[in-house]
């Protein structure tokens, strides 16, 4: 049985809990890891600005992985890969997103763009990245320099038929994927929190066998599939835990404490 080396968790929904906080646990089960002399490092949906307030308080050493994995960004927030959508497919999601109702919201590296102050999430989102949006009149001018784009809905499930209509509409132009029930990322093509942690694991000189990942949504399996371990959160959607090795407790009963523990036992650390 391979011996975990580096572990790789999602954010929101897994490593922390609803109202966005880090509990003790969680920091305490990173530093068991850090001590072990397990790697460890985050991904999300989130743009690295949204990621930075975890670097300190889980001693993060490693490059994180914002934009569902399509950048990859030094502890220090200095970029060493940075993938953007190409203009027609960005293009084309604000056509298919406006069909289906959903406020839209255009991410460049370090710019939170919208054009609807009181769309349903927006002050959600103000709490989630600790950062403002600016608020813009067109989106034409940012259409090149797309790091990620998302509808936001409350209508879960025609977000779910918005999520299938994108997916066909833009092939492989890009990759459309929800992060929540009521967020659809769209985000540059070829990249995702899998191909991530394959990054991170030709980083570190380890077969990504010897990689754990944890999640708790959509984006999420893409890691499942090209790690030896995957561990899905108990608040996890039934699709995303029959895909993982594992299920842990809920995000609200420090189910990524109680993952972080199930991995260190796997390694023979009690």
């Amino acid at each position: 049985m391979t011996q975990i080396s580096l572990v790789v968790s999602d954010v929101d929904g897994t490593l922390l809990t609803k109202d966005k906080t880090l509990t003790d646990r969680a920091k305490a089960a990173v530093q068991r890891l850090h001590k072990a002399g397990i790697g460890f490092t985050i991904t999300s949906s989130r743009p690295a600005i949204g990621m930075r307030f975890l670097i300190e308080p889980l001693a993060i050493w490693l490059p994180v992985g914002p934009f569902n994995g399509s950048s990859i960004v030094e502890p220090e927030m200095k970029p060493v890969e940075q993938h953007l959508i190409p203009a027609s497919a960005a293009e084309r999601s604000l056509q298919i997103l406006r069909e289906f109702g959903a406020d839209i919201w255009l991410f460049t590296y370090d710019k939170w763009l919208i054009d609807n102050p009181r769309g349903s999430y927006v002050a959600h989102e103000q709490h989630t990245i600790r950062s403002d949006p600016t608020v813009i009149a067109d989106f034409s001018p940012f259409l090149a320099s797309a790091c990620k784009i998302v509808g936001a809905s409350a209508d879960a499930a025609g977000l779910e038929r918005c999520e299938k209509v994108m997916q066909e509409a833009l092939g492989s132009q890009a990759t459309a994927v929800r992060s929540q029930t009521y967020y659809l990322d769209i985000t540059p093509p070829s990249f995702n929190k899998g191909t991530f942690v394959e990054a991170m694991a030709k980083r570190l000189g380890i077969a990504t066998e010897a990689v754990a990942t944890i999640g708790d949504m959509q984006n999420d399996l893409a890691m499942f599939r090209v790690s030896g371990v995957s561990i899905a959160m108990g608040n996890a959607a039934d699709n995303v835990k029959e895909q993982a090795t594992h299920v842990t407790a809920t995000n609200e009963q420090d189910g990524f404490a109680e993952a972080i523990e199930m991995i260190l036992k796997r390694n023979g650390i009690g």
